[in-house]
């Protein structure tokens, strides 16, 4: 049979007939989704834009809370638990929700604003051990500022939130991370130094903090080191804590005693620190002791505890590679079991003894536990004390205070019974 018999015979096939259609019809469809897909590309190329925040980024707990304070009708939440400790010593539990990871829609600025929260389930933060998170936000229009409007509200809420208060930081790895809730400032009038020293230290840090500029035309390094030294008990981190709040500053907490501290990591953690923070070693005579020891008195001496290294400490605290606009506070009970290359200045530019309290602090402490009081009482008590109790540290006063806080006459009475 010729061929064109053939073709003539199947064009007048009706099932033939019926395929050629669904075929073409099949083809339309396919060439219609593609150009939708390319169509939608098209748009949000040039009439969308989108905010990327990975979980690193220091405003992507700000923007969880903005989110949890814009999207109130989500149905798809999570739950972040905590604990907060009052002053009194109930603990209370509170639950955080925060939209759980997907899609949600949200009106804000006259737009409708996608947010997707997105986690990745096979890749952890090595160093928390937390999934890597993201959010996406997406929003019609190419302008720009409505995203700095988000970031700048979220900020002011995260503030607002921490507004009285002081936060507390602690090292997580290789970053900073919020220790707790933030605590209620501590007025500096609450710790009593020694007449005069509570007002050297802050006037030398408040100039600090308002002449860089004196630092910088003079090429010397803007940064401040602060040793406090003395027995325990005597008011050396609460000063710091309080001196914290009076500037309106947050504290990082160090210890050189962890045993995953290295050089590398210790050096980047004070690169690092939050803005406007006090960072705060403690007990720094317990990870490194003075070199002039001999190894009989003590097999320990200048060796460390951890992976971290003399040499290292000292690079960070002053070194080529060693940060600015700084403020350091180092704390001890024992200043002659430490290094003098440490305490030399540049790494500690002011020192400063808290010792045991002085009649004068005895009856400043009275004062103000006892405000009612004449101040003939607060000296009696000062007089007292002392005559009982050589040396007394503020710790021990207080617990005393406490024992009696409705009973000045019996915290006289009883000053005897001051606990050691």
């Amino acid at each position: 049979m010729p061929l064109s018999d053939f073709l003539d015979g199947l064009k007048d096939n009706p099932y033939f007939g019926a395929g050629f259609g669904l075929v073409g019809v099949g083809t339309a469809l396919a060439v219609a989704r593609k150009g939708a897909q390319v169509g939608m590309v098209f748009f949000r190329r040039n009439y969308m834009i989108t905010l990327e925040v990975p979980s690193r980024d220091k405003s992507y707990h700000w923007l969880l809370s903005w989110i949890t304070k814009h999207a109130t009708h989500t149905q798809h939440l999570s739950v972040e638990t905590s604990y907060m400790a009052h002053e009194s010593g109930r603990v209370h539990t509170q639950f955080d929700f925060h939209p759980s990871p997907g899609n949600h829609i949200i009106w804000y600025g006259r737009k409708w604003i996608r947010v997707e929260r997105t986690r990745e389930k096979q890749m952890l933060n090595l160093q928390t051990g937390t999934p890597w998170e993201s959010i996406t936000f997406t929003a019609l229009g190419r302008d720009r500022q409505i995203f700095f409007n988000i970031l700048q509200e979220a900020r002011e809420l995260a503030l607002k939130q921490e507004e009285g208060r002081t936060v507390m930081y602690t090292a997580m790895g290789g970053e900073w991370r919020p220790f707790g809730f933030p605590r209620r400032r501590r007025p500096l009038s609450s710790v009593v130094l020694e007449a005069g020293v509570a007002e050297r230290l802050v006037d030398d840090v408040k100039d600090f903090i308002g002449n860089p500029r004196w630092y910088t035309d003079r090429g010397i390094p803007y940064r401040r080191g602060y040793l406090l030294f003395g027995p325990p008990g005597c008011g050396k981190s609460s000063f710091i804590t309080a001196l914290a709040g009076e500037l309106g500053y947050s504290i990082c907490l160090m210890s050189l005693s962890d045993r995953t501290l290295s050089d590398d990591r210790l050096n980047h953690l004070l690169s690092v620190a939050p803005q406007q923070s006090i960072i705060l070693l403690e007990d720094v005579d317990a990870a490194f002791v003075s070199r002039e020891l001999l190894p009989t008195e003590n097999p320990l001496a200048y060796q460390g505890m951890g992976r971290l290294t003399f040499s290292g400490l000292l690079n960070s605290l002053d070194g080529v590679a060693s940060s600015e606009a700084r403020i350091v506070f180092m704390t001890t009970n024992f200043i002659d079991r430490l290094d003098p290359a440490l305490i030399r200045p540049g790494r500690v530019d002011l020192k400063q003894y808290i010792g045991h309290c002085t009649a004068w602090q005895l009856a400043q402490m009275f004062r103000r536990f006892y405000p009612d009081q004449p101040p003939s009482e607060g000296d009696r008590f000062a007089k007292l004390a002392l005559a009982v109790h050589t040396e007394i540290s503020a710790a021990q006063v207080q617990g005393h205070f406490l024992l009696h806080k409705m009973d000045p006459a019996g915290s006289i009475d009883d000053v005897a019974q001051i606990r050691g």
